[in-house]
């Protein structure tokens, strides 16, 4: 009854969204010939059908056996209400002018209208066609972001000063993936593609920073060949990020959750992916050390606490420190206030919110909203915070703007 209900109250707004769109359609369209007009609004209806259809069809999908399905239905819907939307506030804009015309004219024109409004496109026509021009935007930006975005892997290079770094692992070279969300992928060849690009950087350590899955361990199955090819001679580490836990997913049992989270685990054993649960590793070379610590998921804005740093840096003696941590908002919370001689932090988790702008240095994402530090590298004091913008895409499967990323740190004494 519930489900019935909100279904009718989305038919109802999205309804009155749509007939209120269409007033632009019409002022566009006034000119053109009967049967052009007929196509005009038979597609402009037809989108609407097609959005509750697919809306229905979301809701009788079994979201096991069809989850990109149901991820792109979504998207479709979501993607026709925002392009209505957007061409409804200029639609609101031409009728609030309307408004205060006729007040205008009522109150000091006695009602008569002003001739040379009419001269040349009037505003009514402006706004009407700058509504569909609106309107068309999010759509093309959306279509483009899944059909190019979604894969377009970029390699960030960044090197990282770090004064206390051993001679021995001076210029060592470090590959990281992040938020790779394997469940939401339709396209094995591009991800292959995209492990080949890691490989071909021939990085001396690979780190993973969490979210193997969106929810299910089983999800990974189908790319663990994919990502067990992952070249790294000196190590291949991983942690865990918020969404490998289950966490978002309703089981049948405790037990059940434990056990997918058991299997995930091993999928990185069997990826030859050193995973790291609170833990640290050495790295020695000639009598030199430095220092791998992993913590599981530990999130400062509302997301679950499994990281125990205390445990990972326990007994730890090296001259350098480098630390996984899914969630980057640990490290103003926890670790620089707490972990001084923790030198290096190496995160994902926001995507970069999988939308944006990256011009040169300037960089724009509604994530930094949410978070102070949220794609690239972050400095303070001895301190440093990289921070994966992503290798893959969860709810809406593409990215505009934000595209994935192969992180490739160069580590220099200094």
């Amino acid at each position: 009854m519930h489900r019935l209900s909100f279904f009718i109250l989305a038919f109802l707004i999205y309804t009155f969204l749509d007939y209120y769109v269409f007033q632009a359609v019409k002022v566009v369209v006034a000119h053109f010939s009967s049967m052009g007009k007929l196509l005009i609004y038979v597609l402009y209806w037809s989108l609407t059908v097609f959005s509750f259809a697919a809306l229905f069809a979301f809701g009788l999908v079994d979201p096991s056996k069809y989850h990109n399905l149901r991820v792109f239905l979504a998207t479709a819907v979501f993607m026709n209400v925002l392009a209505k939307l957007a061409a409804g506030l200029f639609v609101f804009a031409d009728d609030i002018i309307r408004l205060g015309r006729y007040v205008y004219q009522g109150v000091f024109q006695n009602g008569v209208p002003n001739p040379s409004a009419e001269n040349g496109m009037s505003r009514s026509d402006f706004l009407s066609k700058s509504a569909l021009i609106a309107g068309t935007v999010p759509i093309a930006a959306m279509s483009y972001g899944i059909i190019s975005g979604a894969y377009d892997y970029r390699v960030r290079r960044r090197t990282v000063a770090l004064p206390n770094l051993p001679k021995a692992f001076d210029g060592i070279r470090i590959g990281q993936l992040s938020d790779i969300h394997s469940g939401s992928f339709y396209n094995k060849t591009a991800v292959q593609g995209g492990v080949d690009m890691l490989n071909a950087e021939k990085p001396d350590l690979f780190f993973f920073t969490g979210d193997l899955v969106n929810n299910e361990s089983k999800e990974v199955a189908d790319y663990l060949h994919i990502f067990s090819k992952v070249q790294a001679p000196v190590g291949k580490f991983s942690v865990l990020g918020n969404h490998d836990y289950g966490d978002y997913k309703a089981w049948a049992s405790s037990s059940e959750k434990q056990k997918n989270l058991a299997q995930l685990i091993q999928s990185h054993k069997d990826m030859g992916w050193d995973i790291l649960l609170n833990e640290h590793r050495y790295l020695e070379v000639d009598g030199d050390r430095l220092a791998i610590l992993g913590v599981e998921n530990w999130g400062a804005r509302g997301f679950a606490k499994y990281g125990n740093l205390a445990k990972a840096t326990q007994y730890v003696e090296a001259d350098t420190k480098i630390l996984l941590s899914h969630d980057p908002s640990h490290w103003d919370a926890q670790i620089r206030p707490q972990y001084g001689d923790i030198d290096l932090t190496l995160a994902g988790h926001t995507h970069g919110f999988q939308f944006g702008v990256e011009i040169g240095n300037f960089r724009w994402s509604p994530s930094q909203y949410l978070y102070k530090q949220w794609a690239d590298l972050y400095t303070e004091g001895n301190q440093h915070l990289y921070v994966n913008r992503g290798f893959g895409f969860l709810g809406y499967p593409g990215r505009v703007g934000i595209l994935p990323e192969i992180t490739i740190l160069e580590l220099k004494r200094g």
